[in-house]
């Protein structure tokens, strides 16, 4: 496999200098300055629309796209992109009407909501589930698919990728969320530019191979020589359909992938949470629209990949131990570009993958250092002493991240990995954050009832194909055969399924107590908090009308 140019290392260590020079030089300047936890956490009042907007997507958009979701556009096709389209959608819905009640009620993390609008206990329970599953899940993931990115492509031993990427990280998170804002705003446009550049390339490659020119006639050659990778919705008789069920991409469990994901996690709504409510919206509008282009950098060259390799390209780069690693197929699209380009997408995903560990990373700090030891360990804190113990946070995490990594088999699939994973716990918070919006009854105990029981019942779902033979629900498509033969409940039908139990669970348990005289603790809610002006009704129709066409047409 090629490895990079001089020339390549030149534009990447420029982008280096760029962005590691403007964090260090905003710490510094801030080092000197009595930092308060909403500046250092928040960057209250100081994030525009666009730098909401653009760190909402570097934070979101890392290799696990890059890398992971190419992979699955190499194997599964553009259906994996509904992750993408459907989530412009969910940005709407959070921007309408999640972000306001945050703002209204001055909820700064995720555990704070919880404390507000439940009780401690659950708010501690959740701080600590969170912590875990960013740390194990989340931080682990990037790093590591990150890491063996960047190691394919350079030739760099993977270890020591690992290791420059958690260091260049760390630099950008030290100086706070304003930091990793302005600069997320750097990181989007090289991104973007990059993934540009190798979707170029790749649909460039297919139409000359077959004996044509231009990215367009590329396109329409995929579509042609890769029919099926164009299928939106999968039927359960479908080799892949145990990773997109069917209909459940449009009205079941990625509703709640996504509107967990954007509307209830501190990674995400921290970039909002420290503007206007007018200027928030707008940004979250910006990373919708975003958030539409970007099937078109990450899932396009897998299927230009694919293409390639049934014509006898990428032979051997996409071969490992004799097995087809579809993970593979953006670094070796990468290693096509010419020289100087080349560097350019290597500083992508790595701006992709430094992004989104410096904000996760953030968050880390945040929860723990409001949510755990202000509350536990040090209840008289100063504001100097919580953002040094976030910093101190940052740098743990980082440290963590880097021992743990390797260990977790995310080299098995890195999308869906994340993706399966995090779902243990999605639904039960998914359900007792839209409940704690907006029916005012539900209580403390069923919001535990929902973390516990929602977790207990994905787990128990999930090894159920051990101890039962599931084969009689595949009538009815909730159990299909896997990649061995053996029946299972798809990850998306059984985060459904456990969403229902928990909104059952919690409402039984709510109205229980609320006979028994329990007055839940309430948030400030009402109706006029929703409006939204006409600009931003504007653009969400657009988005509402392009995700309508892009359904009718490769339905």
């Amino acid at each position: 496999m090629k490895t990079l140019a001089t020339s390549d290392y030149i534009v990447f260590l420029c982008y280096f200098i760029l962005i590691a020079g403007y964090g260090l030089w905003i710490y510094y300047r801030k080092k000197s300055n009595e930092l308060n936890t909403k500046d250092y956490f928040l960057a209250e009042g100081s994030l525009t629309w666009w730098a909401i907007g653009a760190s909402l997507i570097a934070s979101n958009i890392s290799a696990e796209q890059f890398i992971g979701m190419s992979g699955d556009g190499f194997k599964l096709g553009l259906a994996i992109a509904a992750y993408e389209w459907l989530a412009a959608a969910t940005l709407i819905i959070v921007a309408i009407f999640f972000i306001p009640v945050y703002l209204k009620n001055k909820i700064y993390t995720m555990p704070q909501f919880l404390n507000q609008r439940y009780n401690g206990t659950v708010s501690t329970i959740m701080a600590v589930f969170w912590l875990l599953l960013y740390v194990v899940v989340n931080l682990t993931s990037i790093l590591y698919l990150g890491a063996l990115a960047v190691s394919a492509i350079s030739s760099i031993n993977f270890t020591v990728c690992m290791y420059g990427i958690a260091i260049f990280s760390i630099f950008i998170a030290l100086g706070g969320m304003k930091v990793i804002g302005y600069t997320d705003v750097i990181q989007v446009l090289v991104l973007i530019l990059g993934g540009l550049a190798t979707t170029y390339l790749a649909l460039n490659m297919v139409s000359e191979h077959f004996g044509t020119v231009g990215v367009f006639n590329g396109l329409g050659l995929l579509h042609e020589k890769a029919p099926t990778h164009f299928d939106m919705i999968f039927d359960k008789t479908q080799e892949h359909y145990i990773s997109l069920p069917g209909l459940s991409v449009l009205i079941g469990g990625m509703w709640i992938v996504n509107l967990n994901y954007w509307g209830c996690n501190q990674y995400i709504t921290q970039r909002a949470l420290g503007a206007d409510l007018t200027t928030a919206r707008n940004g979250i509008l910006f990373a919708a629209f975003l958030k539409m282009l970007m099937p078109v950098i990450v899932v396009l060259p897998g299927i230009a990949a694919w293409v390639l390799y049934r014509e006898g390209f990428f032979q051997q780069e996409m071969l490992e131990a004799g097995v087809v690693r579809p993970d593979r197929a953006y670094p070796v699209l990468l290693n096509l570009l010419p020289v100087g380009l080349k560097g350019l997408a290597f500083a992508a995903l790595t701006a992709a993958v430094v992004a989104s560990l410096a904000g996760k990373s953030n968050s880390i700090a945040t929860i723990f250092s409001l949510d755990i030891y202000k509350k536990i360990f040090n209840k008289e804190a100063s504001e100097r002493t919580l953002v040094n113990a976030g910093k101190i946070t940052i740098v743990v995490t980082m440290i963590l991240a880097v021992i743990i990594a390797p260990h977790l088999g995310i080299e098995k699939g890195g999308f869906q990995y994340i993706q399966e994973y995090t779902g243990f716990v999605s639904p039960g918070i998914f359900a007792m954050f839209i409940l704690g919006f907006f029916w005012k009854k539900a209580t403390s105990n069923a919001a535990l009832f929902a973390t516990i029981g929602g977790f207990a019942l994905s787990v128990v779902l999930k090894f159920l194909p051990e101890w039962a033979d599931l084969s009689p629900l595949y009538s009815i498509g909730f159990a299909v055969p896997n990649a061995i033969g053996i029946y299972e409940i798809p990850f998306l039908d059984r985060m459904g399924i456990v969403f229902l139990f928990c909104i059952f669970g919690m409402f039984v348990i709510s109205v229980m107590e609320n006979k028994r005289g329990v007055v839940p603790k309430g948030l400030d809610v009402d109706r006029s908090m929703f409006k939204v002006h006409p600009p931003f009704l504007a653009g969400a129709i657009l988005i509402a009308g392009l995700l309508v066409a892009i359904y009718t047409i490769f339905w």
